[in-house]
């Protein structure tokens, strides 16, 4: 019987490691907006090193996650998802688009924080955040402490990305003011039985809907990446890196000269797993037009499109509590 979730083992000639710390460090870009534009040509994928976060903070995001995901369900149920996409999300809530039945997970939504009254306030994905102050005040912290050490790679990637295009070094900087720059908190439990035979993955098959996704996994293994020629590639996790990966927004915007790339994530591991995507958006009236990076009006093959409106539609169709 074919396994539905079979996969190639990885090396850095299918998914390159990229060392960024010359940028963190210096700024300088060339280097590594090379190396990035090769990637996100190539295969849409790629990992990163010398980003420069502290492993302290990576291991207090982690422990948070794992103490909040540990917590009894009428606990987590006190700040359930809405149709702001903020709050805690239970299994059976989400489900891709063409996959055979529900993802097998679990999600924690927060994002830029929005003080009360802001004008931004009702745009799409623009809400205040629902954290779990009431019973487990420690997790805000200890997640928004990596969450802005994640930014602040996130904005140096993005610096290096126009620089490859030509464009001004500030391009995306004026785009992310006030970013949506949407986090989750993920757990995933092991892939029983019942799960195999229904063909339930983790998260199944899909891109990004954003721009830019920088993603913290644990050491358990299970993202999976799609060449090319359509195998499906282990993206296993490397100690000290980040996976970055373009979405459907940079892809757009870069008028496919980027590739969004279609993952998945499965977990056989037989241990609970973790892990923390930031997708790096840019503010939701962002007009996203391949003319602004370079792109004659005739070559052009999108029209603009607004940041939040494109995202919030795609979740829309992925996630139980819009529908």
């Amino acid at each position: 019987m074919t396994d539905f979730a079979a996969s190639l083992s990885s090396d850095p000639t299918k998914i390159p490691v990229i060392d960024i710390s010359a940028l963190m460090e210096s700024g300088e870009t060339a280097d590594v907006a090379r190396a990035i534009n090769r990637a996100a040509t190539d295969f849409g994928f790629f990992y990163i090193s010398g980003h420069g976060i502290e492993p302290s903070l990576i291991d207090k995001a982690f422990a948070a996650s794992q103490d909040f995901f540990a917590l009894p369900e009428a606990d987590k149920a006190t700040i359930a998802v809405d149709e702001t996409q903020r709050g805690w999300m239970a299994t059976g809530m989400s489900k891709m688009k063409g996959a055979a039945t529900h993802d097998l997970k679990e999600v924690f939504f927060w994002g830029t924080e929005i003080p009360p009254g802001h004008p931004d306030l009702g745009k799409p994905l623009v809400a205040s955040n629902k954290w779990p102050d009431a019973v487990f005040p420690r997790f805000h912290e200890d997640i928004a402490q990596y969450y802005a050490a994640v930014c602040a790679v996130g904005h140096q990637l993005l610096r290096a990305i126009a620089t490859d295009f030509g464009a001004p070094e500030d391009f995306f900087e004026q785009r992310y003011k006030d970013p949506l720059a949407r986090g989750q908190a993920v757990y995933y439990p092991p892939s029983g039985a019942g799960d195999e035979a229904e063909q339930r993955f983790g998260v199944a098959a899909h891109t990004d809907f954003g721009v830019l996704t920088l993603l913290l996994q644990d050491s358990n293994g299970g993202l999976q990446v799609q060449s090319r020629s359509g195998d499906w590639i282990e993206a296993p996790p490397i100690p000290g890196t980040l996976v970055c990966n373009i979405g459907d927004l940079l892809q757009r915007w870069s008028n496919d000269r980027l590739s969004s790339t279609v993952h998945r994530v499965i977990n056989r591991s037989g241990n609970e797993r973790y892990s923390i995507p930031v997708f790096f958006d840019p503010h939701t009236d962002t007009l996203v037009d391949p003319r602004d990076l370079g792109v004659a009006e005739a070559d052009a093959k999108y029209p603009p499109i607004k940041a939040g409106e494109h995202i919030a539609g795609r979740n829309k169709k992925s996630f139980a509590q819009h529908k």
